[in-house]
């Protein structure tokens, strides 16, 4: 189950790779979500806004006419970076080893890119209309399907595996 919403969480950056880590960060700065060493740079409001930004600027740049497609191999090294390093800081509250958590939330980027530009391109096709209302739906589910996700992992942490912010909190 935690590899899952692991995979699924990079999914997310298969279509915004910039989406999950920074919803993680708010939830993160919101004290939802605890960790403890290195990975508690996340709950910094420096975190939450520089990721924030990364984010609204690549919801932007997508719209962009010149933006390369998300299939290149620079593209998806990035998502498939972001997905695993996502995956690397929230393997902490759900006890995972880290190395799965990296490769699920690789994996989950891949499937998550070809997935997204595959129902996008299709949808446009489909409808005969612009790809900008497409796009917008699209920004909608990464942003709603990452808190979802985020959302779960928390409660899965605290309910399951008894991680109640002890020794992952501020």
């Amino acid at each position: 189950m935690n590899l899952l919403l692991v995979a699924l969480l990079g999914g997310c950056s298969g279509l915004r790779t910039f989406t999950p880590l920074a919803a993680l960060c708010w939830f993160a700065w919101r004290n939802v979500i605890h960790f403890s060493g290195w990975r508690n740079f996340t709950a910094s409001l420096i975190a939450v806004i520089i990721f924030s930004l990364f984010a609204l600027g690549e919801i932007v740049n997508d719209k962009l006419p010149k933006t390369p497609s998300r299939l290149i191999p620079p593209q998806q090294i990035a998502r498939m970076t972001t997905a695993g390093f996502v995956g690397l800081v929230v393997a902490q509250p759900l006890l995972l080893s880290p190395i799965l958590a990296i490769v699920a939330g690789a994996i989950g980027a891949v499937v998550g890119t070809y997935s997204g530009w595959f129902v996008r391109s299709r949808t446009v096709a489909a409808l005969k209309c612009p790809d900008l209302p497409i796009a917008l739906v699209e920004d909608a589910v990464a942003i709603g399907l990452s808190i979802t996700f985020l959302h779960l992992i928390a409660v899965h942490s605290v309910l399951f595996l008894g991680n109640q912010g002890i020794g992952f909190g501020k």
